[in-house]
């Protein structure tokens, strides 16, 4: 099934890479900001700041900032942005960052590699755990009993419906 998943999940993620641009044009979108106390995720409603060890956010072009609560809601927005924010679309996409397990440091979600299926769990149950190198997955997964490793392009529809 694992396997099906990540075949599905790397056939999906062949649109989604192209559907999200890579690069912004906008000085400033490449920096990370931090979320208030009343900024929630647009997924699943909770207070984002309550779980500063698992924010995720995506800058737009215009500037707005969503935050999210884990990696997991972080990609269904992503896959899904027209629904979530119609009035923005998929191209408004300037840059994603997520929050590095290991240190808490925000880094480039383009950048990261993926856990999924670890016995660590998010502030909503399973979860995509996000580090800045290989190396570091491959430990976590050891460590954690992680299913597998994947890439930001890799995380597809039929990856998150197997994490839920």
């Amino acid at each position: 099934m694992v396997q099906t998943v990540l075949v599905l999940g790397a056939l999906l993620s062949i649109v989604f890479i192209f559907a999200i641009p890579t690069a912004t044009t906008v000085k400033g979108l490449d920096v990370p900001l931090h979320p208030g106390e009343k900024d929630r995720c647009p997924v699943c409603g909770m207070i984002v700041a309550s779980y500063p060890d698992w924010i995720g956010q995506v800058r737009h072009d215009d500037g707005a900032t969503v935050f999210f609560d884990g990696c997991k809601d972080l990609f269904k927005y992503l896959l899904a942005v027209d629904r979530y924010a119609p009035e923005r679309g998929r191209k408004s996409v300037a840059s994603v960052f997520v929050t590095n397990y290991y240190d808490g440091e925000t880094i480039a979600a383009r950048n990261a590699f993926f856990v999924f299926g670890s016995n660590v769990m998010g502030p909503m149950g399973p979860e995509l755990v996000p580090h800045r190198t290989l190396d570091a997955a491959r430990d976590f997964m050891r460590d954690h009993e992680g299913l597998g490793i994947l890439r930001f392009d890799e995380v597809s529809e039929a990856v998150l419906r197997e994490m839920q």
